[in-house]
C-alpha cells in the first residue's frame, strides 16, 4: 500500500533541515516505497508550488555533500503537497483530511503523522485527529510519530501518554530519538551480539566502568530561552544518553524485533539503583559555562546548568559494581559523543620495571557515535627496544574508510522503519516513563534553592574543575580526547 507522510509544522526547521532532505536522499537511493507522498500542514499561507520552492533551496543545503541532483529532485517535488492550516482550529483538519482523501483516492494508503511542532501542540494536534476520526486504520495504517521532548519530568510525561493513548494505540505511536537512527549506535547490537570476541567480557567481572559522553562545541546561542527552561538534565540525559546507556548495557534480546528489543531496554532502567535526596547530590556534578548570563533568552542570574555528569549504578548480575558516568556539556573543548568501556587492570603488573606503584592505562573500547563514526580499542604492546617496556597502542574500525558511500543520516532509517511499522528503534511508553523516574530527582535537587551556584567553567574546557575532583576521588579519571576518529 502507498504511505502518506503529514508533516504538522511543515514551516519549521526540524522539516526544512532534517525531514524533507532524509526523505528526497530516500527516494533518490531508491529506498523510499513506491506510491509515497508528503503532504505538510502549517499556517503560513503557501501554495503547493512555494513550498516546493522552499524546500528545494533547504534541501540543497542539507541533504549532504552531494550536490542536488534536478532530475531526482523533480520526481520527488511531484510528490510533495502542502495545506495550510492552524493546528489549534479543529475545522481546518476537516479540510485537511478531504485533502488527504483526495490525494490518496478510493484505495487508500498509511500515513504517518509526523509531529514536527513545539511540544505545546502535541496535544491539540492528537485531539484535532481524534475529533477527525483520522486514526482509524479502516483504510490504512495510522502511525504518529512524536519528537522530543516527551514530557519535562514524569508526571507531564504520563499525562502526555494518557492523551495520546485516548486516540492512537500503543502500537500505532513512535517516539522518536535521531540518536537511535545513528548506524554507530545500531552498530553497538551487533559489536556485542555478532561477535564471540566482545561479548564474554561484556560484564563486571573484566569491566572497570562506563563513561557516556556527549560533548558540545557550540554554546546555547539562539536558544537561550529553550534552554534556560530545560538544563542540561532534560536536554540530553533523559533522551539521549539514557538511549546510550541502554543499548550499552541490554541483554541480548531472544530475537531481533520490536517487543523483545525494548523489553530489555527496559529491564536496564529497572535496574537502575534508586537514589535517595541525599545520595543524587553526591552522584552528580553541575557546571555553567562563563558567559552563559549573557546569552540571549537567559535569566538574570539564572543557575541553569549547561554541564552535568552523574554517576548511575544497574544493579544486575552482568553489571552489579560497575559505574556508569554520564556526561554532557554546551561549549566545550570539541563536538563528540562516544562511549568508552574502561577494562579493568590485570590482577598481577608484570612490567613495572621493578616499580610497585607504577601506573599504567587499562585497556578501554572506544565507540564513537560522531562526528566520525567508529571504534578504537587501546591495548599495550611492547615498544622495539631493550627492554620489556610497554605502551598503549590501538586498532581502530572507521565507517569512512571500511565502507564506501554516504552514511544516512539519522533520520533516513527511522522513516523507513516508521513507514514499515517496525518500532525496534523507538521509546515505548513504558521506557520514555521510566527514564523521567531516573532523571526526576536530579533535577529537583538541581534546582533546589538550597544547591549552591553550578561550578563555573570556561568555553572550550572539559567542564568544571569539580568534575575531574570528582572522578578522581573515586579512583577514576574522564577520558578527554577529542575526536579519536577524524
Amino acid at each position: 500500500m502507498p504511505h502518506t507522510i503529514v508533516i504538522f509544522g511543515a514551516s519549521g526547521d526540524l522539516t526544512s533541515r532534517k525531514l524533507v532532505p532524509a526523505l528526497y536522499n530516500l527516494m533518490r537511493a531508491g529506498s523510499l516505497p513506491s506510491g509515497t507522498q508528503v503532504v505538510g500542514f502549517s499556517r503560513t499561507p503557501m501554495s503547493d508550488d512555494e513550498w516546493r520552492a522552499s524546500l528545494r533551496e533547504s534541501t540543497a543545503k542539507h541533504a549532504g555533500d552531494v550536490p542536488l541532483d534536478e532530475a531526482s529532485w523533480q520526481l520527488f517535488a511531484a510528490t510533495i503537497h502542502y495545506q495550510p492550516g492552524d493546528i489549534e482550529r479543529s475545522e481546518d483538519f476537516g479540510l485537511l483530511e478531504a485533502r488527504l482523501a483526495e490525494l490518496e483516492g478510493t484505495a487508500g494508503a498509511d500515513r504517518v503523522y509526523y509531529l514536527a511542532t513545539a511540544p505545546q501542540f502535541y496535544g491539540p494536534v492528537v485531539s484535532a485527529l481524534g475529533a477527525h476520526d483520522m486514526a482509524a486504520q479502516s483504510r490504512g495504517a495510522r502511525r504518529i510519530v512524536v519528537e522530543k521532548p516527551f514530557g519535562t519530568d514524569l508526571a507531564t510525561a504520563q499525562s502526555l501518554n494518557a492523551h495520546i493513548h485516548t486516540v492512537f494505540r500503543e502500537s500505532q505511536v513512535f517516539r522518536i530519538d535521531h540518536y537511535l537512527g545513528k548506524e554507530s549506535v545500531q552498530n553497538i547490537l551487533a559489536l556485542r551480539f555478532a561477535n564471540t570476541i566482545f561479548e564474554p567480557v561484556w560484564n563486571r567481572r573484566y569491566i572497570d566502568h562506563v563513561q557516556i559522553t556527549v560533548a558540545e562545541e557550540v554554546p546555547v546561542g539562539r536558544r537561550g530561552s529553550f534552554y534556560d527552561r530545560a538544563g542540561v538534565l532534560r536536554d540530553m540525559f533523559q533522551n539521549h544518553i539514557l538511549q546510550l546507556l541502554m543499548v550499552t548495557a541490554m541483554e541480548a534480546p531472544v530475537r531481533f524485533n520490536a517487543n523483545a528489543v525494548r523489553n530489555e531496554k527496559v529491564k536496564v532502567l529497572e535496574a537502575i539503583r534508586p537514589l535517595a535526596p541525599a545520595e543524587v547530590v553526591a552522584a552528580g556534578v553541575r557546571g555553567q559555562y562563563s558567559g552563559y548570563l549573557a546569552e540571549p533568552g537567559v535569566r538574570p542570574g539564572s543557575r541553569t546548568p549547561t554541564f552535568g555528569a552523574i554517576r548511575l549504578e544497574v544493579d544486575n548480575w552482568r553489571w552489579q559494581g560497575v559505574p556508569f558516568y554520564l556526561r554532557s556539556g554546551k561549549a566545550m573543548s570539541c563536538r563528540t559523543t562516544q562511549i568508552v568501556i574502561g577494562f579493568r587492570q590485570p590482577p598481577l603488573e608484570l612490567f613495572s620495571n621493578g616499580s610497585r606503584t607504577a601506573a599504567r592505562e587499562a585497556n578501554r573500547l572506544v565507540i564513537q557515535i560522531q562526528p566520525a563514526e567508529g571504534i578504537q580499542l587501546h591495548f599495550h604492546t611492547k615498544v622495539p627496544g631493550a627492554g620489556m617496556n610497554i605502551r598503549l597502542t590501538d586498532l581502530e574500525f572507521s565507517y569512512s574508510r571500511h565502507f564506501k558511500g554516504r552514511l544516512p543520516e539519522a533520520y533516513e532509517p527511522l522513516l523507513l522503519d516508521v513507514m514499515a511499522g517496525d518500532a525496534s528503534l523507538f521509546a515505548r511508553s513504558d521506557e520514555v516513563e521510566k527514564s523521567w523516574e531516573i532523571i526526576d530527582p536530579f533535577a529537583r535537587a538541581w534546582s533546589s534553592d538550597t544547591m549552591p551556584a553550578p561550578d563555573l567553567y570556561e568555553p572550550g574546557d572539559w567542564g568544571p574543575m569539580s568534575s575531574f575532583e570528582w572522578m578522581a576521588a573515586q579512583g577514576r579519571t574522564w577520558f578527554d580526547l577529542c575526536p579519536v576518529l577524524t
